[in-house]
């Protein structure tokens, strides 16, 4: 086979894989990077750029409607899928993705190891592939999620994990898709994705949540079937939390669509709700956006005057550590704009603003949490737009 720029570590000689199995690596490498050149450019007026930001919108609106979907499309893979790993003894559960696919991923995580009672490790797919495979055994479960179906890196996970004999179990929003064919079980996203991602996220971060709980149940792991209730009112949540702070997002959004960085920040499983806000800010905006953990925030100066911070930090074991992250913002001489649970009060002497979000077990609160986090990503791109076409009249 001949070198190509196109070519993998698993293309080569030494390679585990067989012929067919890095055929189809080459194949989908060609397609992944004619997209990737298809992608909107950093000019503040692109226009495709644009039409993605306004889509979204509306995708960002419909994720209740396209969770409930989700859940039902794949009812009876999801049960059947459920009771094959309540029945198995897993070493290790790895969770592939990247970008939004691994933040997804580490959200789930802590709700899957409580229910499944396993060590599940979120991995990006190419440490995965390239740096991990080794780990991998006939008793292990990978579980992978490319909304394409045709993400190079996690193609190759898969058949990473297909060649040491694991059970893989492939989450996509594209049935038939190669991750699809390749896995051994497949869960079929129900979400629509002209805009930029939103619906591929929470309804794949539902899903799993969902069998999680359904594991549990099957199980009998103490408060699954008290999870698995709750939620199943998340998508409710989910509606009025998008109605209720959408003016507000768009206020933040419109005061600070002048700086050219962003920070996000957490812990916990909402350290996913951090990286999805940095990467809507990233796709949305010419700008940057950078995610940092709330504990590695403390060990650098790692906000600069005037940067805005948005920190997710629901009620729980991560507070006192934030509460000194929003001090420090300040000190900094940074913005800072929290969203927490209602009722919880430590960031009132901290923060700019304080946005709240309904009670909700830690384990589930990513569901929740991601969604102001796309919001300010969506209103960042929508009055960064506004400022530029402002720009433009007044030098007219």
């Amino acid at each position: 086979m001949t070198n190509t720029p196109l070519d993998s570590p698993l293309l080569s000689a030494d390679s585990p894989l067989d012929d067919r199995q890095k055929e189809v690596i080459v194949r989908v490498s060609a397609a992944e990077r004619a997209g990737i050149l298809a992608l909107p450019t950093d000019d503040p007026l692109d226009a495709k750029r644009r039409a993605r930001v306004e889509a979204t919108r509306g995708e960002m609106f419909g994720q209740p409607q396209a969770i409930r979907n989700t859940w039902h499309r794949n009812e009876a893979e999801l049960a059947a899928v459920s009771h094959r790993l309540a029945e198995s003894h897993f070493d290790r559960v790895f969770l592939v993705g990247a970008g939004d696919s691994l933040a997804v991923m580490i959200a789930a995580r802590h709700a899957l190891e409580l229910m499944l009672g396993v060590l599940c490790e979120p991995v990006q797919s190419l440490e995965f592939a390239y740096y991990q495979r080794h780990l991998v055994t006939s008793s292990s479960l990978v579980i992978a999620l490319s909304s394409s179906g045709e993400t190079t890196r996690t193609v190759e996970a898969v058949l990473v994990a297909q060649h040491a004999d694991a059970l893989t179990l492939a989450l996509t929003n594209t049935a038939g898709s190669t991750i699809d064919r390749e896995s051994e079980n497949t869960l079929v996203l129900e979400a629509t994705r002209v805009g930029w991602p939103t619906q591929s996220s929470t309804a794949a971060l539902a899903l799993l949540l969902r069998l999680a709980t359904t594991v549990g149940v099957l199980r009998g792991t103490d408060g699954a079937e008290a999870l698995g209730e709750e939620l199943e009112e998340l998508p409710e949540l989910i509606g009025t939390t998008l109605d209720r702070l959408d003016g507000p997002i768009a206020s933040i959004a419109a005061e600070h669509a002048r700086h050219g960085m962003y920070l996000f920040s957490a812990a916990g499983p909402n350290w996913a709700a951090a990286i999805i806000g940095a990467a809507k800010v990233k796709e949305t905006t010419p700008d940057h956006a950078l995610e940092i953990q709330v504990e590695e925030y403390h060990h650098y100066n790692s906000q600069k005057p005037d940067e805005p911070l948005f920190l997710f930090a629901p009620t729980g074991p991560s507070i006192p550590r934030a509460v000194d992250t929003g001090r420090d913002a300040h000190r900094y001489g940074g913005h800072l704009f929290a969203i927490t649970t209602v009722g919880e009060h430590a960031f009132d002497e901290h923060a700019d603003g304080v946005l709240e979000l309904p009670v909700v077990s830690e384990s589930l609160s990513p569901l929740l949490y991601v969604v102001p986090a796309q919001m300010i990503g969506y209103h960042l791109g929508m009055a960064k737009f506004e400022a530029a076409e402002a720009d433009l009249d007044g030098r007219a």
